[in-house]
Formats: C-alpha cells, structure tokens, sequence
C-alpha cells in the first residue's frame, strides 16, 4: 500500500474526480477526510469507503468560507492526529460569454478554486513544516493552460492554480513538502454538457489525440503517485491526464 497511514483531505469529494481520488487513497491504505459542500454526498462517498474495509469520514464544508475550512481541518487532525495530504480539487463553474458574464459569476468561481485553495493551504501547511513532511496536490485544467471559450472565470482560477502550485513547490521544498497540479481530462459533472451536447462533444473529442471521455478511475493513479513516496523528489510540476489534448 503506497499511501499506508496517512491522513488525506479531498475536497470536492462528493462525486466525480474527487470520489475516485478519496476512493483510491482509502484502497491505498491512507485515512480519508471526505470534504464536500454537500454533507449527504460527502457521507456517503465515506460510508462506501468504510463498507470496503477503509478509514473515511466525511465533512461538509465550504471552501470558500475560511472559518468553515479551519473548523474541517481541526476535525481532521482532531481525528487522527496529524494531516499529511491535501487535494485542492473543489470546484464550481459559472458559465457566460465575457461580454454577459456578471461581478457575481466571475467572483463565485474564483473564491472556490483559488481562495479555496489558499483556505485549504493555509489550515493545514502548520502542521506539515512542523512534521516536515506534506503532499499538496492542486487540480487545474487544460482551460488553464489554453484558455475556452464562455469560461474566462474558470480559465482565470485554473491558471491562478499554476502559479500557486509552482509558488507552493518552492517555498514549502525546504520543509519537505512537495506541490504538484493535475490537469485531468473530462471526466467530471462539470463538464456533462461538454460530453453530452451535439454542440460540443464531437469537436471536442477532435482536440483530444486518444480520442475518446477519460474516465475518472484512469486519473486516480496520478493523484496515488504524487501523493505517494514515489514522487518525493517531484515538486512545482503540472502533469496533464487529459488524452493528449494539451500536446504542445
């Protein structure tokens, strides 16, 4: 078992990504905290964990919220002592043309990927430099890398993300802690539309070279490897699970 041990948190855990990862963390020997806005999909996830021999619970919380985050973190460490890794893989999208889009759906998408993220950082990263050990893995996107279209919030957040992963990955090294991102092909709720609607599911296929949905089982291993001792010397480093589709 790579992840024997550990305390993990995943946010965004209720379904999707988020499930597979805390799913693949608990089958990887680590203790999971399932940490979603919706405290019955968060349980749940948690309860199939526990019903196939893992250590899970699950939390709600709002990442957003920085009194909600270090009340989640405190129950975390309350529970098993000590938190060792972080998935920063919450997310919202608020979709609209840039010239349509409002203060408020440009905001919202923003306070959850990049002031969730910082949230998320900042309640845990004590307890890593004290214990000199952490993995803190950020989730961004290929709309980080290439921009898309009638989501200029969600492209801003997911490139923010790079600069905080690289920003994360030098001044933590010192400490023992490594940061990566994970860039994951489509394979969550978000982004149903994109897989379902004749609009857009066959161009969208035409960019990705393997040329067909990833599925988020397929993604999970890269979250177990930098999570995992196998990654110790990798830090600062964005890994795209996306089919090819950001070939450059």
């Amino acid at each position: 078992m790579q992840l024997k041990d550990r305390v993990a948190i995943v946010t965004g855990a209720g379904q999707g990504i988020g499930a597979a990862v805390a799913a693949a963390y608990a089958r990887e020997g680590a203790k999971v905290a399932v940490i979603d806005l919706n405290l019955d999909a968060a349980q749940r996830v948690a309860a199939d964990i526990v019903e196939r021999g893992g250590d899970a619970i699950g939390v709600a919380c709002d990442v957003s919220n920085r009194e909600q985050v270090e009340a989640m973190a405190g129950e975390v460490e309350k529970r098993w002592g000590r938190i060792d890794i972080l998935v920063n893989n919450a997310g919202i999208t608020r979709t609209a043309m840039l010239n349509k889009m409002t203060g408020e759906q440009w905001q919202q998408v923003l306070n959850v990927h990049l002031n969730g993220a910082f949230n998320c950082l900042q309640a845990v990263v004590g307890g890593m430099i004290e214990r000199r050990y952490g993995r803190i893995l950020y989730v961004t996107s290929a709309a980080g890398v290439l921009g898309t279209i009638g989501q200029i919030n969600y492209s801003a957040a997911k490139a923010g993300i790079l600069g905080m992963t690289k920003s994360t990955a030098k001044e933590l090294a010192r400490y023992n802690i490594t940061a990566n991102a994970i860039a994951p092909g489509a394979a969550t709720p978000m982004t149903e539309t994109i897989r379902t609607d004749d609009r857009f599911k066959e161009k969208y296929l035409d960019r990705i070279p393997l040329g067909r949905w990833a599925e988020p089982e397929e993604i999970t291993p890269v979250f177990v490897f930098f999570a995992s001792d196998a990654s110790s010397y990798v830090t600062g480093q964005v890994l795209a699970a996306d089919g090819g589709m950001t070939i450059n």
